[in-house]
């Protein structure tokens, strides 16, 4: 079978491997002149950890990811006001966690594709009846230009704005690196919130976001920033005069994707296009790795497009919205709109530490546990075993 696929994210690079390694001629278009290096750090776990390891990429991904000790939220002084022990954390999944910055999880994607993957940067697609292919599936993020000509619509169609925007991006400080080395550090402020973690190349990646209810994004990020963060004390001030050009920046809305069929004919949606969960539930790279491993489990399983593309859905639609509702649901506490709501989410992290409560908390965080893979791997190797036999 002949697959395009729009798009060279986590969720494209994750189903052009998949789908290679059933055997399909797959080819990669990507619009950018090259990999993306913005994006922020962001905690993996779920079951795209799952996924990753049953594609044998987990190895790579572990090189090129940390292992934080903790998450500390920091008020104007630099006093540290609350904290949450990342090991306990881990330790409630068997480990099976690690922090990496989302560029590097496509670049252990990529390092894992063959030679023969045809992954075409600075090139867009005029017409999708003019692709050569028996599937084209849209894996171009949460603004899907394959969404929008195959549904139709634009945007204010299919994106459920939480109330965010985000940005994200890396500078050098020695001074800010040290201080944040081995730890995630945010600050302990309401409607606004900037996150630093210590590269270990020296470098020192940030991340913010604020309330806005505009769906439109700035035309500078960079002074857009700088407007929005003024006033915040400890070490936003030198992490604001350290921001980079607009275009080094990564931003945009802390948005969900809501559509009410995720396919149409011979085209496909994975990832963000179709089922965003957004920064607030967090597991969008996860979900986006292993719902593109459950699109190619499907494709290999049935018969026809169709049937395979019906069985997707069935399949990954509940997971994707229930991580969705548990995003909805922690807005609240995912950044406080008041002082009591900051109070709260502060006496939170300290009842994190007793025994017991730190099941309810780490809970809170992931939503419900997702089998989904590791069910459908244990299934693949019992159909090839009954084969082999």
């Amino acid at each position: 079978m002949r697959v395009v696929i729009i798009g060279a994210g986590i969720a494209g690079l994750a189903l052009a491997q998949r789908l290679d390694a059933q055997g399909n001629e797959v080819t990669v278009l990507e619009r950018s002149n090259g990999p993306r290096q913005q994006g922020y750090m962001i905690d993996f776990f779920g079951p795209g950890y799952d996924a990753a390891e049953a594609m044998g990429v987990l190895p790579r991904m572990s090189e090129l990811g940390y292992r934080l000790a903790e998450a500390g939220w920091y008020d104007a002084k630099g006093r540290r006001r609350a904290t949450l022990d990342l090991g306990v954390f881990s330790a409630k999944i068997e480990g099976r966690m690690m922090s990496i910055m989302r560029p590097d999880i496509e670049r252990a994607l990529r390092e894992s594709l063959p030679a023969r993957v045809d992954v075409q940067y600075g090139t867009s697609f005029v017409d999708l009846d003019e692709l050569d292919a028996d599937l084209v599936v849209g894996a171009d993020g949460i603004h899907s230009t394959v969404r929008h000509r195959t549904f139709g619509g634009d945007d204010s169609d299919y994106l459920r704005h939480l109330g965010f925007h985000t940005a994200a991006f890396i500078f050098d400080d020695p001074e800010i690196h040290a201080a944040v080395q081995g730890k995630f550090c945010l600050t302990d402020t309401v409607d606004r919130q900037v996150g630093l973690y210590a590269m270990r190349d020296g470098r020192v990646a940030a991340f913010t976001v604020h309330r806005s209810d505009d769906p439109n994004l700035p035309e500078d990020p960079r002074e857009a920033l700088r407007r929005e963060f003024a006033g915040l004390g400890w070490l936003v001030p030198q992490t604001l005069e350290k921001c980079p050009p607009g275009n080094e920046v990564y931003y945009d809305v802390v948005a969900q994707a809501v559509l009410p069929k995720w396919s149409k004919g011979r085209v496909a949606l994975v990832g963000d296009a179709c089922y965003a969960v957004s920064l607030v539930a967090g597991q969008g790279a996860s979900l986006a790795i292993s719902g593109a491993y459950v699109l190619a489990d499907q494709l290999a399983r049935h018969g026809t497009v169709a049937d395979a593309l019906t069985g997707y859905e069935q399949v990954w639609r509940p997971v994707a919205e229930e991580k969705q509702e548990a995003g909805r649901k922690g807005v609240r506490w995912f950044l406080p709109r008041s002082r009591f709501d900051l109070w709260t989410r502060r006496t939170m992290m300290k009842v994190s530490r007793l025994p017991g409560m730190d099941h309810l908390i780490v809970g809170a965080f992931t939503g419900k546990v997702v089998t989904v893979v590791r069910d459908l791997e244990a299934s693949a190797g019992s159909r090839r075993d009954m084969l082999a036999g």
